[in-house]
């Protein structure tokens, strides 16, 4: 879900605000958003897809967005006697511009929660050595008779 929401706020929306002022016109432009972000992300499976071994991951939400958008500027393939195939030109840019392969976690992840470095100035930590002289009594429990 942080994913989804990343891409539409920064990739599809470019950090611009939503435009409507009324209710009704927010949830549109929100559906639209939604819409538009799962269209792609099944363009992007299906032409991943198509690639045996390929890892969905290495898909760009950022290339197929671009390559959408300049499909609608070009007005590409609007014509009725023209065969239209947004999914493909879509799918083409993605494949052609993969990611790099994510390499492997080495090891698992963790929350390292470090202290403050202003708490190592208020710890009175006594860090000199000293010399310490040990005594082992061992007792022996006297039975009586």
């Amino acid at each position: 879900m942080e994913s989804a929401y990343f891409a539409i706020k920064k990739s599809m929306l470019g950090r611009r605000v939503l435009r409507s002022k009324t209710w009704a016109g927010i949830a549109q432009e929100v559906y639209s958003l939604l819409s538009a972000y799962q269209a792609l992300r099944i363009a992007i499976a299906d032409a991943i897809e198509t690639t045996p071994g390929a890892d969905p991951d290495r898909g760009s939400f950022s290339v197929a967005l671009r390559c959408a958008r300049d499909q609608i500027v070009l007005a590409a393939g609007i014509i009725a006697d023209t065969v239209i195939d947004l999914v493909g030109t879509i799918g083409r840019a993605v494949l052609d511009q993969l990611m790099p392969a994510r390499r492997l976690r080495i090891s698992p992840r963790a929350v390292k929660r470090p202290l403050s470095r202003y708490a190592y100035k208020s710890l009175k930590v006594d860090r000199r050595t000293y010399t310490a002289t040990l005594s082992i009594n061992i007792l022996t429990p006297t039975i009586s008779p």
